[in-house]
Protein backbone atom coordinates (compact mmCIF):
# COMPACT_ATOMS: atom_id res chain seq x y z
CA UNK A 1 0.00 0.00 0.00
CA UNK A 2 1.26 2.99 -0.80
CA UNK A 3 1.40 6.01 1.67
CA UNK A 4 -0.98 8.26 0.48
CA UNK A 5 -3.32 5.31 0.48
CA UNK A 6 -2.07 3.97 3.64
CA UNK A 7 -2.79 7.79 4.75
CA UNK A 8 -6.74 8.30 3.94
CA UNK A 9 -7.23 4.71 5.06
CA UNK A 10 -5.87 5.82 8.71
CA UNK A 11 -8.32 8.60 8.59
CA UNK A 12 -11.50 6.97 7.70
CA UNK A 13 -10.55 4.16 10.22
CA UNK A 14 -10.43 7.00 13.37
CA UNK A 15 -13.20 8.30 12.14
CA UNK A 16 -15.09 4.60 12.28
CA UNK A 17 -13.61 4.24 15.88
CA UNK A 18 -16.51 6.31 17.22
CA UNK A 19 -19.41 4.30 15.80
CA UNK A 20 -21.85 3.78 18.77
CA UNK A 21 -24.46 2.07 17.88
CA UNK A 22 -24.52 -0.70 15.79
CA UNK A 23 -21.24 -2.67 13.98
CA UNK A 24 -19.68 -1.91 10.88
CA UNK A 25 -17.05 -4.62 9.44
CA UNK A 26 -15.18 -3.68 6.60
CA UNK A 27 -12.62 -6.13 4.54
CA UNK A 28 -9.63 -5.21 2.54
CA UNK A 29 -7.13 -6.84 1.12
CA UNK A 30 -5.19 -6.29 4.71
CA UNK A 31 -7.95 -7.54 6.83
CA UNK A 32 -11.01 -7.68 8.45
CA UNK A 33 -11.75 -4.91 10.99
CA UNK A 34 -14.45 -3.83 13.36
CA UNK A 35 -16.43 -1.17 14.51
CA UNK A 36 -18.23 -0.26 16.64
CA UNK A 37 -20.32 -2.82 18.84
CA UNK A 38 -20.28 -6.39 17.99
CA UNK A 39 -23.63 -7.16 19.95
CA UNK A 40 -26.03 -5.26 18.14
CA UNK A 41 -26.84 -4.69 14.51
CA UNK A 42 -24.50 -5.20 11.99
CA UNK A 43 -23.35 -4.17 8.80
CA UNK A 44 -20.54 -5.19 6.48
CA UNK A 45 -18.66 -3.68 3.42
CA UNK A 46 -15.71 -5.08 0.99
CA UNK A 47 -13.56 -3.11 -0.29
CA UNK A 48 -11.80 -4.16 -3.18
CA UNK A 49 -9.76 -0.74 -4.32
CA UNK A 50 -8.04 1.27 -1.86
CA UNK A 51 -8.88 4.67 -3.42
CA UNK A 52 -12.28 4.07 -2.10
CA UNK A 53 -10.94 5.63 1.49
CA UNK A 54 -9.20 9.05 -0.38
CA UNK A 55 -12.30 9.33 -2.62
CA UNK A 56 -14.48 9.20 1.11
CA UNK A 57 -12.59 11.65 2.62
CA UNK A 58 -12.35 14.50 -0.18
CA UNK A 59 -15.94 13.88 -1.09
CA UNK A 60 -18.02 12.69 1.78
CA UNK A 61 -21.22 10.72 1.23
CA UNK A 62 -21.36 11.30 -2.72
CA UNK A 63 -17.79 10.50 -2.96
CA UNK A 64 -18.68 7.25 -1.81
CA UNK A 65 -21.73 6.58 -3.88
CA UNK A 66 -19.78 7.13 -6.44
CA UNK A 67 -17.11 5.07 -5.39
CA UNK A 68 -19.97 2.34 -4.93
CA UNK A 69 -21.18 3.23 -8.48
CA UNK A 70 -17.37 2.12 -9.62
CA UNK A 71 -17.23 -0.91 -7.75
CA UNK A 72 -14.96 -0.01 -5.54
CA UNK A 73 -16.72 -1.00 -2.70
CA UNK A 74 -19.48 -3.64 -2.35
CA UNK A 75 -21.81 -4.92 0.82
CA UNK A 76 -24.11 -8.09 0.69
CA UNK A 77 -27.14 -6.03 2.57
CA UNK A 78 -26.69 -2.39 1.53
CA UNK A 79 -29.30 -1.31 3.11
CA UNK A 80 -27.92 -2.04 6.47
CA UNK A 81 -25.05 0.14 5.66
CA UNK A 82 -27.13 2.84 4.86
CA UNK A 83 -28.74 2.04 8.65
CA UNK A 84 -25.69 2.11 10.63
CA UNK A 85 -24.33 4.82 9.36
CA UNK A 86 -28.09 6.76 10.08
CA UNK A 87 -27.94 5.55 13.62
CA UNK A 88 -23.99 7.15 13.95
CA UNK A 89 -25.13 10.25 11.99
CA UNK A 90 -22.62 12.37 13.89
CA UNK A 91 -20.08 9.93 11.86
CA UNK A 92 -21.73 11.27 8.50
CA UNK A 93 -21.65 14.61 9.46
CA UNK A 94 -18.29 14.56 10.71
CA UNK A 95 -16.79 13.47 7.04
CA UNK A 96 -18.33 16.66 5.45
CA UNK A 97 -15.50 18.60 6.71
CA UNK A 98 -13.07 20.96 5.11
CA UNK A 99 -12.65 20.64 1.32
CA UNK A 100 -15.97 18.57 1.40
CA UNK A 101 -17.84 21.24 2.44
CA UNK A 102 -16.33 23.83 -0.23
CA UNK A 103 -17.09 21.31 -2.82
CA UNK A 104 -20.97 21.20 -1.13
CA UNK A 105 -20.65 24.79 -1.81
CA UNK A 106 -19.26 24.82 -5.22
CA UNK A 107 -22.41 22.31 -6.10
CA UNK A 108 -25.08 24.32 -4.33
CA UNK A 109 -24.02 27.26 -6.14
CA UNK A 110 -24.11 25.11 -9.32
CA UNK A 111 -27.83 24.28 -8.29
CA UNK A 112 -29.08 27.34 -8.48
CA UNK A 113 -28.89 27.11 -12.27
CA UNK A 114 -31.65 24.44 -11.81
CA UNK A 115 -34.41 26.38 -10.15
CA UNK A 116 -37.78 25.45 -10.43
CA UNK A 117 -39.16 28.28 -12.54
CA UNK A 118 -41.90 26.67 -15.16
CA UNK A 119 -38.87 25.72 -17.72
CA UNK A 120 -36.77 24.63 -15.19
CA UNK A 121 -39.23 22.31 -13.81
CA UNK A 122 -39.92 20.81 -16.68
CA UNK A 123 -36.17 20.11 -17.20
CA UNK A 124 -35.74 18.41 -14.20
CA UNK A 125 -38.40 16.36 -14.64
CA UNK A 126 -37.26 15.35 -17.81
CA UNK A 127 -34.24 14.43 -16.25
CA UNK A 128 -35.81 11.34 -14.27
CA UNK A 129 -39.35 10.87 -15.72
CA UNK A 130 -38.41 10.47 -19.32
CA UNK A 131 -35.84 8.08 -18.79
CA UNK A 132 -38.38 5.64 -20.54
CA UNK A 133 -41.20 3.52 -19.75
CA UNK A 134 -39.33 0.15 -20.42
CA UNK A 135 -36.67 1.31 -17.37
CA UNK A 136 -39.75 1.93 -14.74
CA UNK A 137 -41.61 -1.18 -16.11
CA UNK A 138 -38.66 -3.46 -14.97
CA UNK A 139 -39.43 -2.60 -11.47
CA UNK A 140 -42.84 -0.83 -10.55
CA UNK A 141 -46.08 -3.17 -10.41
CA UNK A 142 -48.31 -2.67 -13.57
CA UNK A 143 -50.09 0.03 -12.21
CA UNK A 144 -46.59 1.86 -12.65
CA UNK A 145 -47.61 3.19 -9.29
CA UNK A 146 -44.14 5.35 -8.59
CA UNK A 147 -45.22 6.43 -4.79
CA UNK A 148 -45.57 4.97 -1.22
CA UNK A 149 -47.75 1.69 -1.55
CA UNK A 150 -50.42 0.63 1.37
CA UNK A 151 -49.73 -2.79 2.36
CA UNK A 152 -53.20 -3.81 4.15
CA UNK A 153 -51.90 -7.44 5.05
CA UNK A 154 -48.57 -9.08 5.09
CA UNK A 155 -49.50 -11.12 2.09
CA UNK A 156 -50.46 -7.78 -0.02
CA UNK A 157 -48.80 -7.85 -3.22
CA UNK A 158 -47.09 -4.67 -4.64
CA UNK A 159 -50.16 -3.98 -6.83
CA UNK A 160 -52.60 -4.45 -4.34
CA UNK A 161 -50.72 -2.15 -2.51
CA UNK A 162 -50.41 0.10 -4.96
CA UNK A 163 -54.25 0.19 -5.17
CA UNK A 164 -54.77 0.42 -1.54
CA UNK A 165 -53.23 3.18 -1.68
CA UNK A 166 -55.33 4.92 -4.06
CA UNK A 167 -58.59 3.28 -2.65
CA UNK A 168 -57.42 5.39 0.78
CA UNK A 169 -56.94 8.40 -0.98
CA UNK A 170 -60.02 8.08 -2.49
CA UNK A 171 -61.95 7.09 0.31
CA UNK A 172 -60.45 9.90 2.60
CA UNK A 173 -61.66 12.45 0.18
CA UNK A 174 -65.38 10.69 -0.45
CA UNK A 175 -64.87 11.28 -3.64
CA UNK A 176 -68.47 9.72 -5.46
CA UNK A 177 -70.08 10.09 -8.58
CA UNK A 178 -69.81 13.21 -10.44
CA UNK A 179 -67.53 14.94 -8.45
CA UNK A 180 -64.78 17.11 -10.40
CA UNK A 181 -61.14 16.22 -9.64
CA UNK A 182 -58.04 17.80 -10.45
CA UNK A 183 -54.67 15.41 -9.82
CA UNK A 184 -51.49 17.14 -9.95
CA UNK A 185 -49.04 14.97 -10.91
CA UNK A 186 -50.30 12.34 -13.66
CA UNK A 187 -47.39 9.79 -13.04
CA UNK A 188 -48.14 7.09 -15.73
CA UNK A 189 -51.98 7.73 -14.77
CA UNK A 190 -52.68 4.91 -12.13
CA UNK A 191 -54.74 6.88 -9.76
CA UNK A 192 -56.79 8.84 -12.65
CA UNK A 193 -57.57 5.78 -14.35
CA UNK A 194 -58.55 4.17 -10.87
CA UNK A 195 -60.75 7.09 -9.61
CA UNK A 196 -62.57 7.53 -12.93
CA UNK A 197 -63.03 3.46 -13.48
CA UNK A 198 -64.22 2.84 -9.67
CA UNK A 199 -65.46 5.95 -8.06
CA UNK A 200 -67.29 7.34 -10.96
CA UNK A 201 -65.89 11.15 -10.62
CA UNK A 202 -64.45 13.52 -13.29
CA UNK A 203 -60.39 13.61 -13.08
CA UNK A 204 -58.65 16.70 -14.89
CA UNK A 205 -54.62 15.38 -14.50
CA UNK A 206 -51.96 17.41 -15.67
CA UNK A 207 -47.94 16.47 -15.79
CA UNK A 208 -44.64 18.35 -17.31
CA UNK A 209 -43.12 15.36 -18.58
CA UNK A 210 -43.25 14.61 -22.13
CA UNK A 211 -42.77 10.78 -21.78
CA UNK A 212 -45.30 10.27 -19.42
CA UNK A 213 -48.04 12.65 -20.95
CA UNK A 214 -47.88 10.50 -23.77
CA UNK A 215 -48.03 7.28 -22.06
CA UNK A 216 -51.27 8.35 -20.22
CA UNK A 217 -52.67 9.76 -23.14
CA UNK A 218 -52.70 6.17 -24.59
CA UNK A 219 -53.78 4.54 -21.18
CA UNK A 220 -56.86 6.54 -21.06
CA UNK A 221 -57.95 5.70 -24.84
CA UNK A 222 -57.00 1.70 -24.08
CA UNK A 223 -59.38 1.70 -21.05
CA UNK A 224 -62.25 3.98 -23.06
CA UNK A 225 -61.75 6.81 -20.42
CA UNK A 226 -61.90 9.45 -22.67
CA UNK A 227 -64.70 11.62 -21.01
CA UNK A 228 -63.58 10.87 -17.97
CA UNK A 229 -60.48 11.85 -17.74
CA UNK A 230 -58.79 15.10 -19.26
CA UNK A 231 -54.74 15.22 -19.74
CA UNK A 232 -53.56 18.34 -19.34
CA UNK A 233 -49.69 19.16 -20.24
CA UNK A 234 -49.18 21.87 -17.51
CA UNK A 235 -47.30 23.11 -14.80
CA UNK A 236 -49.62 23.37 -11.92
CA UNK A 237 -49.25 27.30 -11.91
CA UNK A 238 -50.76 27.76 -14.59
CA UNK A 239 -54.25 25.47 -13.46
CA UNK A 240 -57.12 26.83 -13.84
CA UNK A 241 -61.17 25.94 -13.00
CA UNK A 242 -62.71 24.83 -10.00
CA UNK A 243 -62.65 21.71 -8.48
CA UNK A 244 -64.65 19.08 -5.79
CA UNK A 245 -61.22 17.48 -5.04
CA UNK A 246 -57.60 18.06 -5.19
CA UNK A 247 -54.91 14.97 -5.35
CA UNK A 248 -51.55 15.20 -5.28
CA UNK A 249 -49.09 12.12 -4.62
CA UNK A 250 -45.49 12.79 -4.04
CA UNK A 251 -45.18 15.51 -6.40
CA UNK A 252 -44.48 18.51 -3.93
CA UNK A 253 -40.96 16.97 -3.41
CA UNK A 254 -39.48 18.12 -6.94
CA UNK A 255 -40.53 21.87 -7.29
CA UNK A 256 -37.86 22.88 -4.24
CA UNK A 257 -38.61 24.57 -1.08
CA UNK A 258 -39.07 28.35 -2.79
CA UNK A 259 -42.38 26.85 -4.12
CA UNK A 260 -44.26 25.08 -1.02
CA UNK A 261 -46.23 28.41 -0.61
CA UNK A 262 -46.95 28.74 -4.03
CA UNK A 263 -48.34 25.25 -3.84
CA UNK A 264 -50.80 25.72 -1.18
CA UNK A 265 -51.84 28.76 -2.33
CA UNK A 266 -52.69 27.14 -6.20
CA UNK A 267 -54.68 24.23 -4.38
CA UNK A 268 -56.50 26.35 -2.43
CA UNK A 269 -57.38 28.77 -5.96
CA UNK A 270 -58.32 25.60 -7.10
CA UNK A 271 -60.67 23.82 -4.62
CA UNK A 272 -64.52 25.11 -4.75
CA UNK A 273 -65.90 26.55 -0.89
CA UNK A 274 -66.98 22.94 0.11
CA UNK A 275 -63.57 21.23 -1.71
CA UNK A 276 -61.08 19.12 0.08
CA UNK A 277 -57.47 17.57 -0.85
CA UNK A 278 -55.12 14.92 -0.48
CA UNK A 279 -51.45 15.43 -0.66
CA UNK A 280 -49.11 12.63 -0.50
CA UNK A 281 -45.36 13.86 0.27
CA UNK A 282 -42.24 12.17 1.33
CA UNK A 283 -41.10 14.21 4.56
CA UNK A 284 -37.90 14.79 6.52
CA UNK A 285 -37.63 15.02 10.48
CA UNK A 286 -37.28 18.87 11.13
CA UNK A 287 -34.41 18.60 12.97
CA UNK A 288 -32.35 17.97 9.51
CA UNK A 289 -34.50 19.60 6.93
CA UNK A 290 -32.45 23.13 7.26
CA UNK A 291 -29.46 21.08 6.66
CA UNK A 292 -30.98 18.88 3.63
CA UNK A 293 -31.98 21.52 1.89
CA UNK A 294 -29.10 23.08 1.66
CA UNK A 295 -27.16 19.96 0.89
CA UNK A 296 -26.50 18.50 -2.75
CA UNK A 297 -26.46 14.93 -1.98
CA UNK A 298 -26.15 12.08 -4.48
CA UNK A 299 -30.20 11.92 -4.82
CA UNK A 300 -30.19 15.87 -6.37
CA UNK A 301 -26.88 15.29 -8.16
CA UNK A 302 -27.73 12.16 -9.76
CA UNK A 303 -31.81 10.95 -9.36
CA UNK A 304 -33.97 13.86 -8.63
CA UNK A 305 -32.25 17.48 -9.65
CA UNK A 306 -34.11 20.61 -8.10
CA UNK A 307 -36.08 18.22 -5.88
CA UNK A 308 -36.26 18.95 -2.08
CA UNK A 309 -37.87 16.78 0.62
CA UNK A 310 -39.92 18.65 2.60
CA UNK A 311 -39.97 18.37 6.67
CA UNK A 312 -43.67 18.38 8.46
CA UNK A 313 -42.80 21.75 9.81
CA UNK A 314 -42.14 23.26 6.43
CA UNK A 315 -45.51 22.04 5.20
CA UNK A 316 -47.29 23.59 8.08
CA UNK A 317 -45.67 26.99 7.85
CA UNK A 318 -46.77 26.78 4.05
CA UNK A 319 -50.13 25.78 4.60
CA UNK A 320 -50.91 28.18 7.69
CA UNK A 321 -51.10 31.34 4.90
CA UNK A 322 -53.37 29.79 2.89
CA UNK A 323 -57.75 28.82 4.28
CA UNK A 324 -57.04 25.03 4.53
CA UNK A 325 -57.48 23.53 7.39
CA UNK A 326 -55.89 20.24 8.27
CA UNK A 327 -58.45 17.48 8.76
CA UNK A 328 -56.68 14.39 9.35
CA UNK A 329 -52.73 13.29 8.74
CA UNK A 330 -50.71 9.53 8.88
CA UNK A 331 -47.33 8.72 8.02
CA UNK A 332 -47.05 5.41 5.97
CA UNK A 333 -43.40 5.40 6.03
CA UNK A 334 -42.85 2.09 7.40
CA UNK A 335 -45.09 0.68 3.78
CA UNK A 336 -42.11 3.12 1.93
CA UNK A 337 -39.10 1.14 3.46
CA UNK A 338 -41.23 -2.35 1.95
CA UNK A 339 -42.21 -0.51 -0.87
CA UNK A 340 -38.59 0.32 -1.98
CA UNK A 341 -37.19 -2.98 -1.05
CA UNK A 342 -39.66 -4.72 -3.05
CA UNK A 343 -38.10 -2.22 -6.43
CA UNK A 344 -34.76 -2.75 -5.43
CA UNK A 345 -35.33 -6.53 -5.83
CA UNK A 346 -37.29 -6.30 -9.02
CA UNK A 347 -34.57 -4.00 -10.17
CA UNK A 348 -31.58 -6.48 -9.41
CA UNK A 349 -33.57 -9.09 -10.60
CA UNK A 350 -33.90 -7.62 -13.96
CA UNK A 351 -30.41 -5.80 -14.37
CA UNK A 352 -29.40 -8.03 -17.40
CA UNK A 353 -32.38 -6.73 -19.26
CA UNK A 354 -31.89 -2.82 -17.87
CA UNK A 355 -28.37 -3.24 -19.31
CA UNK A 356 -29.84 -4.46 -22.89
CA UNK A 357 -31.77 -0.99 -22.87
CA UNK A 358 -28.78 1.00 -22.97
CA UNK A 359 -28.00 1.73 -18.61
CA UNK A 360 -24.70 1.21 -17.92
CA UNK A 361 -23.31 -0.44 -14.59
CA UNK A 362 -22.68 2.79 -13.11
CA UNK A 363 -26.29 4.12 -13.75
CA UNK A 364 -27.48 0.81 -12.35
CA UNK A 365 -25.46 1.12 -9.17
CA UNK A 366 -26.30 4.44 -8.57
CA UNK A 367 -29.93 3.51 -9.17
CA UNK A 368 -29.23 0.26 -6.17
CA UNK A 369 -28.33 2.67 -3.78
CA UNK A 370 -30.80 5.31 -4.10
CA UNK A 371 -33.59 2.94 -3.17
CA UNK A 372 -31.35 1.54 -0.17
CA UNK A 373 -30.50 4.88 1.07
CA UNK A 374 -34.58 5.83 1.24
CA UNK A 375 -34.78 1.94 2.29
CA UNK A 376 -32.52 3.18 4.89
CA UNK A 377 -33.68 6.34 5.40
CA UNK A 378 -37.50 5.01 6.41
CA UNK A 379 -36.54 2.16 8.38
CA UNK A 380 -34.62 4.67 10.23
CA UNK A 381 -37.37 6.91 10.76
CA UNK A 382 -35.53 9.60 9.52
CA UNK A 383 -38.05 10.05 6.59
CA UNK A 384 -41.63 9.48 6.60
CA UNK A 385 -44.30 9.52 4.14
CA UNK A 386 -46.94 11.65 5.12
CA UNK A 387 -50.84 11.99 3.65
CA UNK A 388 -52.24 14.86 4.14
CA UNK A 389 -56.11 15.59 4.21
CA UNK A 390 -57.22 19.15 4.13
CA UNK A 391 -60.19 21.11 3.49
CA UNK A 392 -61.99 24.62 2.59
CA UNK A 393 -63.38 26.08 5.83
CA UNK A 394 -66.80 25.31 4.79
CA UNK A 395 -66.12 21.70 4.28
CA UNK A 396 -63.50 21.58 7.40
CA UNK A 397 -66.91 23.31 9.29
CA UNK A 398 -68.77 20.17 7.82
CA UNK A 399 -66.61 17.73 8.53
CA UNK A 400 -66.33 18.97 12.42
CA UNK A 401 -70.07 18.65 12.56
CA UNK A 402 -70.05 15.45 11.44
CA UNK A 403 -67.94 14.60 13.81
CA UNK A 404 -69.57 16.10 16.67
CA UNK A 405 -73.16 14.92 16.18
CA UNK A 406 -71.00 11.11 16.02
CA UNK A 407 -69.56 11.58 19.40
Amino acid sequence: MNSIDNWFRIQVFRRLDHVEEGQLLIHDKYGTYSFGNPSRFKAEITVSKLSFYKTLVLRGHLGATEAFAKGYWDSPDLTKVVQVLLKNRHLVDGMETGIVRLLHSIRSLLNKFRKNSQKGSQRNIAFHYDLGDDLFQKFLDTTLSYSCAYFESEAATLEEASIAKYDRICKHLCIKPGDRVIEIGSGWGGFAIHAAKNYGCHVTTTTISKNQYAYVHDAIKAEGLEDEIKLLFCDYRNLEGKFDRLVSIEMIEAIGHSQFQTFFNKCSSLLTEQGMAAIQTITIQNRYYEKARREIDFIKTYIFPGSCIPSISALFDAMTHTDLRLINTMNIGPHYAKTLMLWRKEFVRNEEEISKLGYDKFFRRIWEMYFSYCEGGFLEGVLGDHQLILAKPLAALKIQNSTDQVK
